[in-house]
């Protein structure tokens, strides 16, 4: 049964079409006003829960553009939706949530950080991080760029550091989970690899690349496993 109000549910579908003309053209700033014109972060929040799966996937895709740590809960959830297409607007919005829970200096290092780390430049990404870090020590995403960054670098030992301290502070985030586990894979201790790749598909059933990775742990013997790259 329906436990939304019809007007709710009526202006659930106006945001899905309000929404649609701006993101088709790439307006990011339209789309985010017009989010921010009419929704709060908990009605989006209480919208994941709607039985029809069009209104559950503007409600995700909304608040990666407006959610905040209140969102990350429901979202993490909501990587259990039955519906894939739900499940990777839920994903999508919870990597976007966690690049700007930094303060404004720490964002600011970090997506510095992030374009020596994507051109290769994986010592001056490692600094950068190293300072959004300094500024911001609860950043969760500052240590899991970091991991990402030393895990390029072969540097396996720094790798598991930074992931368990972007778990401490982010439990639900998936990804240093599965980096941990590339890091145990790389070192052959295959115990905590299937480990740390059960708990990273505990969170989010969906990784394709973490389910093949720990079928592949599994079935063949661990002198011919490659894990894949984070």
């Amino acid at each position: 049964m329906e436990r939304f109000e019809p007007a709710v549910t009526e202006n659930a579908k106006e945001l899905i079409y309000r929404l649609t003309p701006a993101l088709a053209q790439g307006n990011l700033s339209e789309a985010l006003q017009t989010v921010m014109d009419s929704w709060t972060v908990p009605q989006l929040i209480e919208l994941l829960s709607h039985n029809s799966s069009d209104i559950r996937k503007i409600a995700a895709l909304a608040l990666g553009l407006v959610g905040d740590r209140e969102a990350v809960g429901p979202l993490a959830r909501a990587l259990h939706d039955d519906d894939a297409m739900v499940t990777s607007m839920a994903e999508h919005a919870l990597w976007s949530i966690w690049f700007r829970l930094g303060n404004a200096k720490a964002t600011c290092l970090l997506k510095c950080g992030s374009n020596h780390l994507n051109h290769g430049n994986y010592d001056c990404a490692v600094e950068k991080f190293t300072q959004a870090i300094e500024s911001d020590p609860e950043f969760a995403e500052a240590y899991n760029q970091r991991a990402i960054a030393h895990y390029l670098s072969e540097r396996y030992d720094a790798c598991i550091a930074d992931c368990k301290a972007t778990l401490a502070r982010m439990p639900q985030h998936f990804g240093a989970m599965s980096g941990m586990g590339h890091c145990y894979a790389q070192m052959q201790d295959w115990a905590e690899a299937r480990h740390c790749y059960s708990v990273a598909l505990a969170i989010h059933p969906r990784l394709e690349g973490i389910q093949a990775a720990l079928f592949e742990l599994n079935e063949i013997p661990p002198d011919h496993f490659t894990p894949p790259c984070p």
